[in-house]
C-alpha cells in the first residue's frame, strides 16, 4: 500500500480516491509518520430497502391520530 504525504493527498484528492475504489488503498502521512489509511468501502448489492414500504404491510386509517392525546399530555405536563 503506498503511503502520500498530507499535501499530495490534498492535491490528488479526487485521483487517489478513485484508485481506492479500484481497490489501491493508500495511506496519509505527516512528516513521515502515517496517519490514516484509506480503503474503497463495499456498497451494498442492491437498492437498499426502507422500512415502512414492504408488500402487503396495512395500516389503520387513524395511524397518525393513536395516542395523540396521551402524547399532547406527556409533552404539556398534563400526565
Amino acid at each position: 500500500m503506498k503511503t502520500v504525504n498530507m499535501h499530495e493527498a490534498k492535491t490528488h484528492l479526487s485521483r487517489l480516491v478513485e484508485e481506492a475504489v479500484q481497490g489501491e488503498g493508500f495511506v496519509i502521512a505527516r512528516a513521515g509518520k502515517p496517519l490514516v489509511k484509506v480503503t474503497a468501502v463495499d456498497a451494498p448489492a442492491g437498492p437498499a430497502s426502507r422500512i415502512g414500504f414492504l408488500p402487503g404491510l396495512r395500516f389503520p386509517e387513524d395511524f397518525d391520530e393513536l395516542g395523540r392525546e396521551e402524547i399532547t399530555g406527556l409533552f404539556e405536563g398534563d400526565l
